[in-house]
């Protein structure tokens, strides 16, 4: 293996795009792959493909940039399949390659070892963008494809699947094709700025609603915050776009009483980049100003959900920016002088709110923000605490710490950790999981344990499903699949050779956390959710559910 080969022309492209670290599962229809990665840049061994998709998503979101993971091709690629979605919900920037069998043998469908029929059509629908290396000539090209892909405005993940034989062939990594250059920034039509700038010089009760899409044009729309006099409403993908410190941030409570009362008041809203999921809506039925102004990039999501009575189709900061230019330039209507105050007040009333209905754990909550710096990232699987109040309450200053499942899979959050934690060395990232939720991916604990990233992972044990248990408690006769056994998680941390905390009251929380976070490596905290006591509102989702 002295001569390069295909590992090395894929360590050229990583290099190229800033990547020193792949998450994998080695196998014999990967291993040119891996060896190269191993040998000149950080290779991650997972115990699970879900996993290293989940690990390069956090990654690549962490470090505002491109992830990457290697997966076997078969069973292997299928693993990574539902994680592939996950990213695919997102937009976030996965370069996954996986293995393929022998060119020779591809699709004959004699049953060599690791085959699949139609590999490339299940990558294609969990995927943004999704190839074949069809010859050793054409690898670098087919590479580079994936990776134009992933730095376009759109984003998702891209897969390149790759037979086996095709990996070993001699390559030149010097000739890896060059980046295509990337599309220039999409800049709405000039009257329709107009037309906006005009409704929002004459809103005297603006608010703007922040999504995912807004999440790299923090200082654009901070500026025009301050220019039209506006409230922020965010998604949960668009929160830290402002800092949630800001007092103009109400943050991801759309759908809050004092919010739905602020919007029914309000004579404006700026949309920028959410597509207004059914959760942050209450499938919809939120009822919005009569002026709509959305800026999108993609334009199919103008209108789409909610009409828009001025669509902008346009890059984010690129139209925030020629938005305030246009404020400043023509007078506009005096605000509301009570505007900024019911702002602050519906900010206060629905963390307040939120705050008493949670009961115990508000402490850890501000244990937790307590513990960390600014920087540091906050990646919350779905569990009872993150859906209630780490998606809302728990500040985010920046859109690179907001690390979370945005599809809804439970399980993920811990390999989004890895990954994040992994990517930002500097700063200590804690991960919030149940014990249902982390026994989907418990194998992982290993991978903490081998590679010891500076990672608190706190486990919220309630013995099963407790999203679904206050669903069925409130609107079912009896529990069905939610009530499951749950390990000695001090004898589980011993046995993998992790330490470990527990949490049983909220006098615990201060202390236990911030020694946890503080530490150079990894650390496993039990939050024993009987033993602080129950949320005096019982979470339930926003789910709908018919005659119930």
């Amino acid at each position: 293996m002295s001569q390069p080969h295909g590992g090395d022309l894929l360590v050229a492209l990583l290099r190229d795009l800033g990547v020193d670290t792949v998450f994998g599962v080695v196998s014999v229809h990967n291993l040119p792959l891996v060896e190269a990665v191993d040998r000149d840049l950080r290779f991650v061994p997972v115990r699970h493909e879900a996993t290293a998709v989940n690990a390069a998503d956090g990654y690549g979101r962490a470090r505002g940039g491109v992830g990457c993971a290697l997966t076997s091709t078969g069973t292997g690629a299928g693993n990574a399949a539902g994680s592939l979605i996950e990213s695919l919900a997102t937009g976030s920037r996965v370069l996954h390659v996986t293995g393929q069998i022998d060119s020779r043998h591809l699709g004959a469908g004699r049953g060599y070892i690791h085959e699949t029929r139609d590999q490339l059509g299940m990558l294609r629908a969990v995927s943004a963008h999704a190839a074949t290396v069809p010859d050793a000539a054409r690898a670098g090209r087919v590479l580079r494809d994936a990776a134009d892909h992933l730095l376009g405005p759109a984003g998702g993940p891209a897969s390149v699947e790759w037979p086996i034989d095709l990996q070993y062939a001699p390559q030149d990594p010097a000739a890896l094709p060059a980046a295509r250059p990337a599309p220039g920034p999409v800049r709405p039509a000039a009257d329709a700025l107009d037309a906006a700038a005009g409704a929002l010089a004459a809103a005297r009760r603006p608010l703007v609603w922040a999504g995912g899409g807004a999440t790299t044009a923090g200082g654009e729309l901070a500026a025009l915050l301050d220019k039209a006099g506006a409230g922020l409403l965010t998604s949960n993908s668009g929160r830290g776009t402002v800092p949630e410190t800001d007092d103009r941030c109400i943050g991801n409570f759309a759908t809050a009483p004092a919010c739905r009362a602020l919007l029914a008041d309000a004579d404006l809203l700026l949309t920028v980049g959410t597509h207004f999921r059914s959760n942050e809506t209450a499938d919809w039925s939120l009822e919005l100003p009569p002026v709509h102004v959305q800026i999108d990039h993609d334009p199919a999501a103008l209108g789409r959900s909610y009409p828009a009575t001025h669509p902008l189709h346009g890059s984010a900061a690129t139209t925030l920016a020629a938005l305030h230019d246009r404020l400043a330039a023509r007078p506009a209507a005096a605000p509301d002088p009570a505007w900024a105050a019911r702002i602050r007040t519906a900010r206060e009333s629905v963390r307040a709110e939120l705050r008493d209905r949670i009961g115990p754990q508000a402490a850890l909550c501000d244990a937790i923000r307590a513990a960390l710096p600014p920087e540091a990232v906050l990646a919350r699987d779905v569990t009872v605490p993150a859906s209630s109040w780490g998606n809302r309450l728990l500040a985010i200053h920046h859109p690179h710490t907001n690390v979370f499942p945005r599809g809804g899979g439970i399980g993920q959050g811990l390999g989004m950790g890895i990954g994040a934690a992994l990517a930002t060395p500097a700063a200590p990232t804690l991960v919030m999981a149940g014990d249902g939720g982390l026994a989907v991916h418990l194998g992982e604990l290993l991978t903490l344990a081998q590679e010891r990233p500076r990672l608190t992972l706190v486990v919220f044990n309630d013995g099963g499903y407790g999203v679904l248990r206050n669903m069925q408690d409130r609107y079912f006769d009896r529990r069905s699949g939610v009530d499951l056994a749950t390990p000695d998680f001090a004898a589980l941390a011993r046995a993998t050779g992790l330490p470990y905390a527990r949490i049983a009251a909220e006098a615990d929380a201060a202390p236990v956390l911030a020694a946890a976070t503080a530490s150079d490596g990894p650390t496993l905290v039990e939050v024993d959710l009987t033993a602080l006591g129950p949320m005096k509102t019982p979470f339930t989702p926003p789910v709908a559910l018919p005659a119930r």
